[in-house]
Parts: structure tokens; sequence; C-alpha cells
């Protein structure tokens, strides 16, 4: 959500992109802009995504949860289903599970690669592809800055897990959760450091990754970050 928000402030900035990368719910989000929508167009499929809808039981070992009904709204909105359909080259993370390696994919099939880079651990269900297992790509590269690096003359960082030190123990949910997101922020600072522009609302982890209830607000919160923070004429400078 935060980072459409980011996505719409660019744009009404006249900032436009020549290649996108992402991982896990950055992945979902670059997908759908690679393949032309506007963020207010991706912002409004994902508010009426319900969590019940878009997370199915898996009823297996690997896995408590299946993303198919995330599938269903990828193919009924990027039906192409390949990469080389999309408007933008687009550069999906992802973690093999066997080697221990990260994986950048940007050719083949699209969704699979998605929901691949967006399956964390324990909670939904690997994605097999090519004879490999993948789960969420921000284990091991939560801002695949360095796989398309070599593509921009001036790359944009938005990230939007930011840790803050306010933070209370009140439920095992919320512990697991923060301490992934503390895992993900040690990659993320080395990737940070490849960006010409860093985009990073803070106070972010006052939301539950799950909480679409707080859709509009975060979505909100991400515009008016850039909004409050940034202008043309620094994107302008920094490209010259």
């Amino acid at each position: 959500m935060a980072h459409i928000g980011v996505l719409k402030a660019l744009e009404e900035m006249n900032i436009g992109f020549d290649c996108i990368a992402g991982t896990s719910a950055g992945s979902i989000v670059g997908a759908l802009y690679a393949a032309g929508h506007k963020p207010d167009k991706i912002f409004q499929l994902v508010k009426n995504l319900s969590i019940f809808n878009a997370l199915r039981p898996a009823f297996t070992w690997t896995g408590l949860l299946t993303m198919n009904g995330l599938k269903e709204v990828l193919l009924k909105n990027i039906p192409d289903n390949d990469f080389s359909k999309l408007k933008l080259p687009l550069t999906v993370a992802a973690t093999n599970i066997r080697n221990g390696q990260v994986q950048y994919f940007n050719s083949g099939e699209l969704i699979s690669t998605i929901m691949a880079s967006c399956s964390i651990p324990a909670i939904f269900n690997p994605m097999q592809i090519d004879q490999n297992l993948y789960v969420d790509g921000g284990l091991l590269d939560n801002l695949p800055a360095k796989a398309i690096r070599n593509q921009c003359d001036m790359l944009v960082g938005s990230h939007c897990n930011h840790i803050s030190a306010d933070f209370d123990v009140t439920n095992i949910k919320l512990v697991i959760e923060r301490s992934l997101l503390i895992a993900i922020n040690s990659n993320v600072q080395v990737s940070k450091q490849l960006c010409d522009v860093w985009i990073d609302p803070p106070g972010m982890d006052r939301y539950s990754s799950m909480d679409l209830s707080k859709g509009q607000e975060i979505f909100e919160y991400g515009y008016r970050f850039v909004k409050e923070n940034f202008t043309a004429q620094q994107f302008q400078q920094i490209a010259a």
C-alpha cells in the first residue's frame, strides 16, 4: 500500500521509470505498474482484495496458506502472464530454498515468480519453478537494487519496512513479524547504498503486514511522505 502511494506521488512529479525491480509485496506492485496500470488502479485492486479471498488454507506440511486468490487477481489484470509482455522491464527476487541463494527473474512466466517472491517461509507454500523451490526473496534481498543498478543512470529505492525503536511485545505474531523485519532490514542496508534517491517513510512498523483494513491510511502516508520530503527539482538535479 505504501509503495503505491510513493508511486502516485512520483508520477505527479513527472518522474518516469525505464525499469523496475521488486521483492515480495514490491514485486506485486512492480508487476502491476510494469503492466501499465496506474497507481490509483493498483491501489483499488489491492484494497478490494480481501485477506480472506487472497489467502486460503494450504493443508500441507510446507505452509499454512496458499495465495490462490492473489493469483486469480494477478491473472485477471496481467493476462499475458509473461515478463516479455510487460510494458517496462521487471526483475523479481526470490530465494532458492535448496541452494540458499537469491535468484533474480526477468523472463518467462511472471505470476508464479511473483508468488514465489511473496512466499513467507512456514506461512505460505514454497513455489516450485523449474525443479527448484522458492520462498520470499526478502530473506536475502528485500530491495534488489543490484539487479538493475547497471541499467540505471538514476536509481530510486522505495523501502516500506522501516524499523523504529518504539515496539511493545504484546503477542507472538508481532514478535515473529518484527523478527523477520529486522532480518530483512540487514540486507536492505547494503542495497540502500546503491540508490541515488532513498525513500523510506518512518514508522511503518506500526502497521501489521496483514492489516489491509488500514490500507487507505497506509497508501496516503506513503504518498504524503514523498510530497512533503521530495521535489521534482531534486530529481532533476540528481539526474544532471
